[in-house]
């Protein structure tokens, strides 16, 4: 009693975090990777956590909370006919060895290196959000199998890497190939589970969990952040949903991709300062 009493601050910032996160996604629809990751990353150094630690740590709650999210997101868009089975078929496999890959090297490399890489996703998906938004498409159809295969690959690879699910990085790619929007949607529910399975299983096993990890925390994944951001998450996503539902989306998104530019610079500026 005395434990989980010392460590409330924690717990209820955990528990905010998956309130945020859930409803930025039923008001955006952006993947609740790109959120928990710099939210955890900023709490865990407020309690002590070096930011290289923390860095690691975000890294792997967030793919971990993506697992039954995913699950959860695929049954929706499966009954409606949006989640493109020839597509997984094609590039599931490729995904999977993109993803181990990065799982590895996110235990061998320094933090930095990845609050780097995080924060330059962050800002580029910040910027397409900002101009991208209503642009004709870059190509008419996705390019052949080489191509697809690289794409594929480097899916998994970085979002292994920086602890986002498909839609990130998928959903962008997929609509800059003329693919349908419901559908690259849907697809990306499916690619995240590809993705966040595998990563927070491998990173649960084979992560050396930092002398000064949180309360909870296994390998690279924190077990209290999890149980408290998961149901947080999937109860607040369809309230966020409804707000949107009132409000202007775009101009939403907009607001969001500020927010999220200015936190990928200022990820990008820690390591200099």
């Amino acid at each position: 009693m005395e434990l989980v009493l010392n460590n409330l601050p924690t717990i209820a910032a955990l528990i905010g975090t998956g309130v945020f996160a859930g409803l930025l996604a039923g008001l955006l629809g952006v993947g609740g990777g790109i959120v928990i990751v710099p939210v955890l990353f900023f709490l865990f150094q407020s309690f002590g956590v070096s930011p290289q630690s923390a860095m690691y740590i975000a890294t792997g709650t967030s793919l971990a909370t993506i697992i039954p999210t995913s699950i959860s997101s695929i049954r929706s868009h499966r009954k409606k006919g949006n989640v493109d089975a020839e597509l997984l078929k094609q590039w599931g496999l490729l995904i999977l060895i993109g993803v181990l890959i990065g799982s590895w090297l996110v235990t061998k490399v320094d933090g930095r290196y990845l609050t780097t890489l995080f924060g330059i996703v962050a800002t580029l998906s910040a910027l397409n959000m900002l101009f991208r938004t209503g642009k004709s498409a870059l190509a008419e159809s996705l390019p052949g199998r080489v191509g697809q295969s690289m794409i594929a690959g480097c899916i998994g690879f970085f979002s292994s890497m920086v602890g986002i699910g498909g839609g990130t990085l998928s959903v962008p790619i997929l609509t800059a190939f003329n693919y349908p929007a419901h559908k690259a949607v849907g697809t990306a529910a499916a690619i995240g589970l590809i993705i966040s399975l595998p990563a927070a299983l491998y990173l649960l096993i084979f992560g050396q969990t930092p002398v000064d990890a949180p309360l909870g925390t296994y390998g690279y994944i924190n077990l209290v952040g999890f149980v408290c951001i998961v149901p947080l998450t999937v109860f607040f996503a369809p309230i966020g949903a409804g707000i949107a539902a009132k409000l202007d989306a775009n101009m939403l998104k907009k607001i969001f991709a500020v927010v999220l530019l200015i936190t990928g610079t200022r990820m990008l500026a820690q390591l200099f300062i």
